[in-house]
């Protein structure tokens, strides 16, 4: 028997079918890194237009962990896919390096009592460090990015840029000094950022209190009656026994009832819808002899239960009958309604009582509880109000209670001064513009930003809408400072401020914060620095990351094209609404009177197959770098690309591998192409679009529509739909039909024939254009299958923009989309037959078999144009069409309307080259093995291919 095989185009490539990924991706990355290849980036972006995408600084300290490897790789595939579209997208990774947690973990290795300046010292070698181990594991990803020049917030430039951002603010009026409760954690030392306090269960006690009545003949009055007859008094619930010893005043809401209830030895003031829970909580009866709305209870005084001084009623509307007893007891100096109410009343800040010092201690001289720290005094003061006749419930609670991120500890809300952004003060002066506060200006900004999902816009909305001032100062080592002088006698900001802010920014800039820290006042001050203060607050850290687009995009890495830039993308996971998203918009509008950004882009968290947290206790923790080691990076691209990140994106070891699963689906395709083309040289074997086939025009054109919907799925950010379309191109039009269907074509005509150069010239432009599709997301694998590809190229896949190759099927086009979506239905109903033959034994492959396909005269003259091309697109040895009307009774009815079918094994021999069944094989005696075709094919003519 004649062997034919070297006769035939079988696929040959170098291309390899084992990725690999975890050896070759390293190999890629110094590859980039020997070419410049992010330089060359910006060389070739130099006139383009820009788009900007401004990272969100992660936090230096710790490893990076898979929700930091979902933030990168989104930002890398849209930095990636806008500079395909034609954009100059640079990008530039950032740090935020000062901060409480820094500081933590130094003092948590060297010891809290420190000298000032060596904490700073080594808070900047700790955070300099953990820059350099988190940056090895980004560029592992695959992020392309300015890697040797990221920003820093601890940079010298960009600690005297945010010092000249906060001058800004103080110049525009929004920046004041302020007595108010503000969150407070003991173990920090210091108040927190709203984005710093999470909520757990706490086990509190729950106290109902008696407030004995002074003003006895007020109350009656207000109540309706001559004389009360017997001792009264106003009862509140509250959570917080360690309040009590801070309370000034008490609350009642202007609208609601109350009642004076008779418990037989004393008169209680409750309100009127809760009466009955009350009694009932306190095991007692009572009857109740009179009604009043609360505004007439106003300034009635009652006693503190242990201390000589009273509380006054105020009126407040925040007060609820949810639970309690609807009358609220104030302690100013703990929460923030009662400091407003308290205020409102005319209460001075000399006048508010803050017994508890920062380290969660009494002062010394408070009666009674002195030097205790606030929680283990709890029962004391339970104790105390039992013995003085104050108590009347005394329970424990579970409930929802705020506590520090980092210490995992309650918090409290402590009246302290610090220095505010106020939300509702308008700027002052020349920075005056429309009138309009900054809360007005921030909601305003909301409105011009697009929202990616777009329900951040109303959840942002509401945070701005609803939240207090803004503290900014810290009481810490490792931050920026704030670089004020307070008279000593009025507390006022010196005269020339924002000038010595300046001053300030310049030292800042040559040596670091520690230029403010070691500044004698008199260096800027003069004579006059004996009658100021310097002070020793820092910033907040989220005032650090929340100017980087002050201090960074037009600082240590402007964009360079226009003034008050703003970033065309932000995008961070969903707590930076009341993060860095939340921060940056009220540095913006208060600086430049806009956001800093014209889109935001929100990814959720990372949880398990089952919605868990990743959590090492339950041992679901999916680590970036064990992906990295075991699957490779470009496996992790794919899931993240994948997953609809506007929710949870769950994944696992099965769900990584469903996507390495997918990405052998790709690589295969792609490996099948360049195999197809590996003796195609498109500078003199490309055809032009109207001397290829039919089936290749079609194929083309797939892929040019397709192209389209990637494009445009790119610039919306659907990374999902993406992944989606080229899998299912790969799977279905592609290996599922059109490679299917010329590999007999492919293989089996002359070398250099019109036939296969067709289908040669059609695989070229696909793989052109599909290694484009999957560069922003398979990044190294797209890289590697540059490399392959025919034709001089340059060194990058990256280097280029979309394929433009791609040509549409002309109008009126006989052979259009529609016929070959017709073909496909129909090749789908013959497949199904063949498979049931196959699976009866009646036939050993498709090529054995012989199909008549009977069909309406519509279908039938649409078939009909193949002519005996119809069984090479079925992959039949025979394919004949006939009129419905003669379908024999065992012809099998499909699902395409108007079709039957009826398939018989064929009776002739088999080809030994092409291996279809055919009534020629034979007929030539000098390859008596061959059908006539093949004979034509390797020593003739060729054989002539119009459709398929």
């Amino acid at each position: 028997m004649t062997d034919y095989k070297a006769t035939l185009n079988l696929p040959e490539t170098a291309f390899p079918m084992k990725a690999g990924l975890p050896q070759r991706e390293p190999e890629t990355l110094a590859r980039w890194d020997s070419i410049g290849l992010y330089q060359k980036l910006r060389e070739i972006g130099a006139n383009r237009p820009k788009f900007v995408l401004h990272d969100g600084p992660p936090y230096a300290n710790g490893s990076i962990h898979i929700g930091h490897a979902v933030n990168k790789i989104l930002k890398d595939m849209i930095v990636r896919s806008k500079t395909l579209a034609g954009f100059d997208a640079p990008y530039v990774p950032g740090w935020d390096c000062h901060g409480l947690p820094i500081e933590h973990k130094v003092e948590t290795t060297f010891g809290k009592n420190q000298p000032s300046d060596l904490t700073r010292e080594r808070c900047r070698s700790y955070a300099g460090e953990q820059i350099e181990g988190q940056k090895a594991d980004f560029i592992r990803l695959g992020v392309l990015g300015e890697w040797d020049n990221p920003y820093k917030t601890m940079a010298f430039a960009n600690e005297a840029g945010e010092i000249r951002a906060l001058a800004e603010m103080v110049k525009q009026g929004f920046v004041f000094k302020g007595l108010k409760p503000v969150n407070w954690c003991f173990d920090c030392g210091s108040a927190l950022a709203e984005a710093e306090v999470e909520y757990q269960d706490k086990k509190s006690d729950a106290i109902d209190v008696a407030f004995p009545v002074e003003d006895a003949d007020k109350l009656a009055a207000a109540f309706g009656l001559g004389a009360l007859g017997k001792p009264a008094a106003i009862v509140i619930w509250t959570t917080t026994p360690w309040t009590i010893p801070a309370n000034q005043a008490l609350n009642v809401h202007p609208e609601f009832t109350y009642a004076l209830v008779d418990t037989g030895e004393r008169l209680l003031v409750l309100a009127d819808e809760l009466v009955e829970s009350c009694l009932q909580r306190y095991g007692l009866s009572g009857e109740i002899i009179a009604r009043a709305e609360g505004r007439a209870l106003e300034l009635i005084r009652f006693r503190h239960p242990f201390y000589e001084r009273f509380s006054p009623v105020y009126l407040a509307e925040y007060v609820e009958l949810g639970a309690g007893t609807g009358i609220v007891h104030s302690a100013p100096a703990y929460g923030e309604d009662d400091f407003r109410s308290c205020k409102g009343y005319g209460m001075h800040n000399d006048d508010i009582l803050s017994p508890v010092q920062s380290n969660g201690v009494y002062v010394a001289d408070l009666p009674f509880f002195g030097g205790q720290f606030i929680w283990k005094a709890n029962p004391a003061i339970v104790a105390k109000l039992d013995e003085v006749g104050a108590l009347l419930k005394h329970e424990a609670i579970q409930h929802s209670y705020m506590h520090c991120w980092r210490h995992k500890t309650p918090l409290i809300y402590r009246a302290t001064a610090q220095w505010f952004v106020g939300m509702d003060r308008a700027a002052s002066g020349k920075h005056a513009h429309d009138g309009s506060t900054l809360r007005e200006r921030a909601l305003s900004a909301i409105e011009r930003t697009q929202f990616v999902p777009n329900w951040g816009q109303a959840r942002l909305h509401g945070m701005i809408a609803g939240r207090p001032d803004w503290c900014i100062s810290r009481q810490r080592n490792w931050g920026v400072p704030i670089p004020f002088f307070l008279h000593k006698a009025s507390g006022e900001l010196h005269p020339r401020t924002v000038e010595l802010m300046e001053e300030v920014a310049k030292r800042v800039e040559q040596e670091g914060i520690e230029a403010w820290f070691k500044l004698d006042a008199a260096e800027l001050l003069g004579a006059e620095a004996a009658d100021y203060d310097k002070i020793s607050d820092t910033l907040d850290v989220w005032f650090d990351s929340g100017t980087t687009h002050w201090h960074v995009l037009r600082g240590s890495h402007p964009l360079g094209h226009e003034v008050g830039p703003r970033a065309d993308l932000y995008l961070e996971g969903s707590d930076q609404h009341r993060g860095w998203f939340h921060s940056s918009l009220l540095t913006g509008c208060a600086i430049d009177g806009h956001a800093p950004y014209k889109a935001l882009l929100t990814h959720g968290f990372v949880v398990d197959e089952n919605g868990r947290k990743m959590s090492k206790s339950l041992g679901n923790v999916v680590a970036p770098q064990e992906v990295n080691d075991s699957l490779g990076a470009d496996i992790m691209r794919l899931w993240v690309a994948s997953t609809d990140y506007s929710g949870e994106m769950a994944v696992s070891k099965v769900i990584l591998q469903r996507s390495a699963d997918a990405y052998r689906r790709i690589r295969n395709t792609m490996r099948f192409l360049l195999a197809n083309l590996g003796d195609f040289d498109p500078t003199k074997d490309l055809l032009p679009a109207e001397q290829m086939l039919d089936l290749d025009r079609w194929a083309v054109d797939a892929a040019a529509r397709l192209q389209a919907e990637i494009i445009e799925a790119y610039a919306e950010y659907r990374f999902w739909n993406v992944y989606s379309k080229v899998h299912n191109f790969c799977v279905q039009e592609l290996g599922g039909f059109y490679l299917d269907v010329i590999k007999d074509r492919q293989y089996t005509t002359a070398a250099d024939s019109a036939a296969r150069r067709s289908c040669q010239s059609a695989q070229y432009h696909i793989a052109e254009a599909l290694v484009r599709w999957i560069a922003p997301i398979l990044a190294f694998t797209a890289d590697e299958i540059w490399s392959f590809l025919p034709g001089e190229r340059n060194e990058s896949v990256m280097l280029n923009t979309w394929y433009e190759g791609l040509d549409r099927l002309p109008e009126g086009f006989e052979l259009d989309r529609a016929y070959w979506e017709q073909l496909t239905e129909v090749r789908a109903a013959v497949n199904k037959e063949l498979e049931n033959l196959r699976n009866s034994k009646a036939i050993g492959g498709n090529l054995q078999a012989e199909v008549t396909l009977y069909g309406d005269e519509a279908l039938q003259q649409s078939l009909a144009k193949l002519e005996d091309e119809l069984r090479f697109a079925l992959i039949t040895s025979a394919a004949t069409v006939a009129p419905l009307a003669d379908a024999p009774a065992d012809a099998v009815a499909t699902e395409v309307p108007g079709l039957k079918l009826k398939i018989v094994k064929s009776a002739h021999a088999k080809c030994g080259r092409c291996w279809h069944f055919r009534a020629d094989v034979g007929s030539n005696a000098a390859h008596p093995e061959l059908c006539e075709r093949c004979v034509s094919n390797i020593e003739g003519a060729g054989e002539v291919r119009k459709h398929v």
